[in-house]
């Protein structure tokens, strides 16, 4: 923009006027030629308008640096410029578009749908069904952040421009039938998503500018150009810079990524036996001559090379990787069905196991543990947190919450070993409580208990055996079930089996039977109908829920996968020596803790001990049902589950959100009286 201070013929009016003049035709020349390269962009899928790295904002509140490549009516989303992990499709013809100004550095602005729809496609731009799993992002809106400002703008520019000629993506799809457009997979697949129906894509809206527009060019064009205001011809989303969409000041949320690596044995008795070398044999003699039968194994110190790579509040999350079984039951009308989703979930925490006979570390007193999962149907997530309460008992106390699909898990757990002579049991002795939100209905859930045998002489196994129960004293519903050790005499099909009963009151309703590691049958009392209940079968197991966990160099002191990183290396790379002094190095550590503290009780961080019951709780516990009028995202920070809120006020006698998003503007003057809006929500209409 030229300076009218540098020579004193500048300050002429007539000068001035005549220079807007040039300025302005120069400009709609300019912007002419633009509009029309875009329009011939228009008719060519294949072609690429920008692509560049952007940060994107999640539903947890947390960035994560994407692909993003700008096409004629669609803005793909990768998670590498490779384009192989495709993210989502956001169809353009759906959205409009904001600057967002931001405290912090590089240049925000934001798509939504001014009617709180979906912005995503339904497939992606080779016909995927399911995309890559970041973070949980929002249906109706998404908000990214540019390195620079440069770099913003030029994304704002060349995203409005593709916005304001919408009305061009039927025509568009129009020639692509005609086969007048290129003919590669990707191509086809975007103009096929132009092409399906608009109700089925954006939700059934009604936009006035919407991509199916019968307005003519000029008409769109003009309209757009009316919509600019004093800000450089931008709409600025004033309401959403300290407000909207962030959390409450100096309040983050923790940021996840997907675990990269996870082991998990195969079906059958082949993954629970154990080779043991001769060298390891040798340890084994020397520690079994210090014990006797009976005697609890909590306090002997086992050899590393018996140990599990991980943390056993890390094994204890591994029956939410089916969280989403838990979230239909939520959903479920009938209490028989309730119970059979949660004994279905209840199986599928089996199966991941480790092969061979590894036994998790012994938690530090303190040690804390924290993950979670997402849900792409419900765009909810599952959040995990444990903590070792107690050393001597070793007690580990846990809590899940998912408040959005209705669902919230606590309990504690007693780790307790018997050794036995030729076996030894491990015996995971506490209950966790299930409770449906909305419902107010708790279900009462016991484990089974862990037996390893042939120690002294045969082939050394791993088994799970006894009886357990998931019982509802509301709905009077109650499952039995027993695990059961292979008989001395019996073949490989009497491995991992089990049975069981559903009633309710005293009524048998049906039976359950099979292998836990594989099918798993329930048979109706009274008609005799028989169905699957579970089978983890290469399907079942492809769709299981990806865990999030925190990145090591995030995670506090105390947090397990950062505590035990060193001998978790060692394991890694066989190394048993390094490992058993590493190990040494953390147990010396909690006893010299141990000895400092004194007769002091330790005073957990997270959960706290009923005086009563003696049961763990989880200190900051949410059971309200969700709102989704109120409630925006549950996140979690420092081991602390919370949920962020709308914030209710009255103006007038008006009940509103100070967190409306700009899109909800147009209805509320529509329908309430034009002065008594507050003076924040009818600015610069």
């Amino acid at each position: 923009r030229p300076s009218f201070r540098s020579n004193s013929h500048h300050t002429d009016p007539f000068f001035i006027v005549f220079f807007l003049k040039v300025q302005k035709q120069n400009y709609r020349q300019e912007k002419k030629r633009a509009t029309k390269e875009l329009f011939s962009a228009l008719k060519d899928p294949s072609v690429v308008i920008m692509s560049d790295w952007l940060k994107i904002r999640g539903s947890l509140k947390s960035w994560t640096k994407l692909w993003c490549t700008l096409k004629p009516g669609v803005l793909l989303i990768y998670k590498t410029p490779k384009a192989e992990h495709w993210v989502g499709t956001v169809l353009l013809s759906a959205c409009k578009l904001i600057e967002r100004p931001s405290k912090k550095d590089g240049f925000c602005f934001k798509l939504y749908h001014p009617l709180d729809k979906s912005i995503w496609a339904v497939k992606g731009p080779k016909g995927e069904n399911v995309g890559s799993i970041t973070q949980p992002l929002p249906s109706n809106y998404l908000i990214f952040r540019a390195a620079s400002e440069s770099d913003g703008r030029c994304w704002m520019d060349a995203l409005e421009l593709a916005l304001s000629c919408s009305s061009l993506y039927k025509l568009t799809a129009k020639h692509g039938r005609e086969g007048d457009l290129s003919t590669s997979s990707e191509s086809s697949h975007i103009l096929h998503l132009l092409q399906l129906n608009d109700t089925v894509l954006l939700g059934n809206h009604n936009m006035e500018h919407d991509g199916f527009s019968d307005k003519s060019e000029r008409e769109t064009h003009d309209d757009w150009d009316n919509t600019a205001n004093e800000n450089g011809g931008r709409l600025t989303e004033e309401s959403d810079v300290d407000q909207s969409d962030e959390l409450s000041p100096g309040v983050q949320a923790t940021a996840y990524v997907e675990q990269s690596t996870e082991e998990m044995a195969e079906v059958g008795e082949a993954s629970q036996v154990e080779t043991v070398s001769e060298e390891n044999k040798g340890l084994i003699w020397t520690l079994l001559k210090q014990l006797r039968p009976g005697m609890d194994l909590s306090k002997v110190v086992l050899p590393t090379f018996i140990l599990e790579p991980r943390s056993f509040l890390d094994k204890l999350s591994d029956y939410y990787y089916h969280a989403d079984f838990l979230s239909q039951a939520a959903l479920e009308e009938s209490p028989y069905e309730r119970i059979k989703h949660v004994v279905r979930w209840y199986l599928s925490g089996f199966y991941k196991k480790p092969k061979g006979l590894k036994k998790p570390y012994n938690p530090i007193l303190g040690e804390t543990f924290r993950c979670c999962w997402l849900h792409p149907q419900t765009d909810s997530c599952t959040f995990y947190v444990a903590e070792q309460v107690s050393h001597h008992p070793p007690i580990s106390a846990f809590y899940v919450c998912n408040r959005k699909d209705g669902f919230s898990i606590s309990g504690s757990i007693l780790a307790k070993s018997k050794f036995y002579g030729n076996s030894l049991s491990a015996i995971l002795d506490g209950k966790a409580r299930l409770l449906f939100l909305s419902r107010d209905e708790e279900y009462i859930i016991t484990m089974p208990y862990a037996h390893c045998k042939g120690i002294l002489y045969g082939t050394m196994t791993l088994e799970l055996g006894g009886k357990i129960t998931i019982e509802c004293e509301k709905t009077k519903y109650l499952t039995e079930l027993e695990f059961k050790l292979k008989p001395f005499l019996g073949g490989s099909s009497s491995v991992n089996q089990i049975s069981g009963k559903i009633f309710v009151g005293e009524e048998l309703l049906a039976t359950v039977d099979g292998h836990w590691d594989s099918e798993v049958f329930i048979q109706e009392k009274r008609s005799s109908h028989q169905e699957t209940l579970w089978n983890p079968s290469t399907d079942i197991r492809s769709a299981r829920l990806k865990r999030q966990v925190v990145q090591s160099e995030h995670q506090g002191e105390f947090e397990s996968e950062r505590l035990w990183q060193h001998v978790t290396s060692a394991i890694m790379d066989r190394d048993q020596v390094r490992a058993t002094q590493e190990k040494f190095v953390l147990e010396e550590a909690q006893r010299k803790e141990a000895k400092e503290r004194g007769d002091k009780a330790w005073v957990p961080r997270l959960f706290q001990q009923d005086a009563v019951t003696s049961e763990w709780s989880y200190k900051h516990t949410d059971v309200r049902a969700w709102d989704p009028e109120l409630c925006k995202v549950q996140f979690e920070k420092d081991g602390i589950i919370q949920t962020h809120e709308k914030i209710q006020r009255q103006h007038n006698g008006l009940s509103y959100s100070h967190t409306w998003p700009s899109q909800q503007k147009v209805p509320l003057i529509l329908y309430h009286d034009y002065q008594s809006l507050p003076h924040r929500v009818v600015k610069g209409r």
